[in-house]
């Protein structure tokens, strides 16, 4: 998958810049989204138990200590090493799919190598249920991996595909799915919403990388959402339900306070400080200063205890 030329790596998640010559400003809507935080603890353990129960070399590894542990910590791992194996098979699907674009765009585009790399990898099925689902839809697309800001909140994103279906521009956003057990597209998280919605509030869109030249969003409030679960059975389109659009923006809002105050908290350095026992020979009656801190963004003053 193309990666954004304005997007950087931070310790504060990734962000974006407004040039190639320009710092990191704001963060990407997807760091915003990951501030909501999900308890994955359950399906970690579940993968490192399986891992290790299915492994061969447990039954000869029974009674040795040094063994058990080297296996024990192998599949703790399972969880890690199962992410990163969706995550690279995500960035080819996406790939296929932004290339398939490019070539319905008229432009410069890698099809066939995409395709082959797919293949490599046993992927096949993906891009072929990918190409049903376009020809379905009639997709007729608009521009692929568009980079947008919002100066008003303080994100920027790429966006898969902006697109005409049926007579209506569409905000689109693929998502590569495994399977269930009936062999169908597992279920997309309801927190794409936030993601189509904030690609919706985009009030410019990157023309030149290089110059850092943006223009403002074409697109209105009326755009159709839509999120694409693509795995290798089916093709699941799904719309944001519109009366949904403004509990999710506002959700993502105070995620992106969440983003900014805890950017903030770890600018201002170490909380918390060694506090030492009082002179033995301090007055049972002295009292010591306090300073108060000011406020801000609204929020009351804090008056540090002594």
């Amino acid at each position: 998958m193309t990666q954004p030329t304005l997007a950087h790596a931070t310790e504060f998640g990734r962000m974006y810049s407004r040039s190639l010559t320009s710092a990191p400003e704001v963060p990407s809507i997807t760091t915003v989204i990951g501030q909501e935080h999900k308890d994955l603890t359950g399906w970690a353990g579940h993968l490192a138990t399986q891992e290790l129960i299915q492994d061969d070399r447990l039954a000869a590894a029974v009674g040795s200590a040094s063994q058990l542990k080297t296996l024990a910590r192998h599949a703790a791992s399972a969880a890690e090493r199962f992410r990163d194996a969706a995550a690279q098979r995500g960035d080819r699907v996406h790939h296929y799919a932004e290339q398939v674009a490019l070539r319905a765009l008229g432009t410069d585009h890698e099809v066939d190598t995409a395709r082959a790399t797919l293949v490599q990898h046993g992927e096949t099925a993906f891009a072929d249920r990918f190409d049903e689902w376009w020809d379905l839809y009639g997709v007729r697309p608009l521009a692929a991996e568009v980079t947008v800001w919002n100066h008003t909140i303080g994100y920027a994103g790429t966006l898969d595909l902006i697109a005409e279906i049926a007579g209506r521009t569409c905000v689109i956003d693929f998502k590569t799915k495994g399977l269930d057990r009936r062999g169908r597209a597992k279920p997309l998280s309801e927190s794409v919403v936030m993601q189509l919605v904030a690609g919706m509030q985009a009030e410019e869109r990157l023309v030149d990388a290089q110059a850092g030249i943006w223009e403002p969003w074409p697109h209105g409030q009326d755009c159709l959402l839509m999120a694409v679960a693509v795995s290798e059975t089916e093709v699941v389109p799904v719309q944001a339900t519109p009366a949904a659009l403004k509990a999710h923006w506002h959700k993502f809002w105070a995620l992106r306070q969440v983003w900014e105050h805890g950017r903030r908290t770890a600018e201002a350095g170490p909380s918390l400080r060694p506090l030492a026992p009082p002179p033995a020979a301090a007055s049972a009656g002295a009292t010591t200063p306090t300073a108060k801190a000011p406020g801000g963004d609204g929020v009351p003053p804090v008056t540090p205890a002594a």
